[in-house]
């Protein structure tokens, strides 16, 4: 497969996260439509979360298995995959905790009011970042996704790479939506500028890992990334839940998180009715 058609697999698999953004720029200045936004945004991730375990552990219990019960392959395969597995989401939620400290302890010169305005992400913002290290835990998932995508080209299954595509765009577009619905209960309406920033590092990595997927080919590599994605996930949920926590209406915490939970579920449907 020639590199333009790779590109156009990994532009329309990871281009569709952007049908969500403009959520983001919604006025949800009442207290209910803030707590079911935010509430969304947890069942979409918990979605996200759940399928990124699932194709992470896949290759680990496919080595221990070799490994325990078929005798095929030495015990060392399966150890370094479960290591690859839990340094990865060591690192991924621990490393968000880290960054996420040291962002909000930053000095502000000229006050907070100015130093909100500085930079196209607004990182100062507990909203914007928290919009910010959602992109990250999801764009570290479809690079993964996009290493599928490459994979399957590069081995000559056209057609189960195209339905890769059609499955992870289908995703991405409720992903976007969970990337910047925080962002609709804060106090300053996000650009259009931050937001498409945004949406490059949550669905750019898509077309990268596509490339890459294309010509290389490595298990560890898609599993390190999805560790990643599932430690960083972790720690955004737990974000959100406090969130939650605080605005009370658990109710509508409840029914949002089902939501979320469906709207992936449902993709997720699409994509095995077509065959997958």
């Amino acid at each position: 497969m020639n590199a333009g058609t790779v590109i156009v697999m990994g532009v329309i698999a990871g281009g569709t996260i952007f049908i969500g953004l403009p959520v983001g720029r919604l006025s949800a200045r009442a207290a209910g439509l803030r707590a079911m936004l935010n509430a969304i945004t947890i069942g979409v991730l918990l979605f996200v979360l759940w399928d990124v375990l699932v194709h992470a552990v896949e290759p680990v219990e496919a080595a221990l298995t070799a490994a325990s019960v078929e005798h095929t392959a030495s015990w060392w395969p399966f150890l370094g995959l479960a290591v690859l597995l839990f340094a990865g989401v060591s690192v991924g939620l621990l490393g968000l905790v880290a960054y996420d400290r040291w962002i909000a302890a930053r000095p502000r010169p000229g006050g907070v009011a100015r130093a909100s305005t500085g930079g196209v992400l607004r990182l100062e913002e507990p909203a914007s970042r928290l919009a910010f290290l959602i992109a990250v835990g999801i764009g570290l998932h479809n690079f993964a996704e996009g290493l599928a995508i490459g994979q399957s080209a590069a081995g000559g299954e056209l057609q189960l790479a195209a339905v890769l595509v059609v499955g992870f765009a289908l995703h991405n577009a409720t992903e976007g939506f969970g990337i910047t619905a925080p962002l609709a209960a804060s106090a300053v309406r996000p650009s259009w500028r931050q937001l498409g920033l945004l949406g490059m590092i949550g669905g750019g990595p898509t077309l990268v890992g596509t490339l890459l997927g294309s010509v290389v080919v490595n298990d560890a590599l898609a599993l390190g990334f999805l560790a990643l994605a599932a430690g960083s996930i972790v720690y955004v949920v737990v974000q959100l839940i406090g969130v939650a926590l605080k605005m009370g209406r658990g109710y509508l915490l409840y029914v949002g998180i089902l939501v979320g939970l469906f709207a992936g579920f449902a993709t997720d449907f699409v994509v095995t009715a077509a065959g997958v």
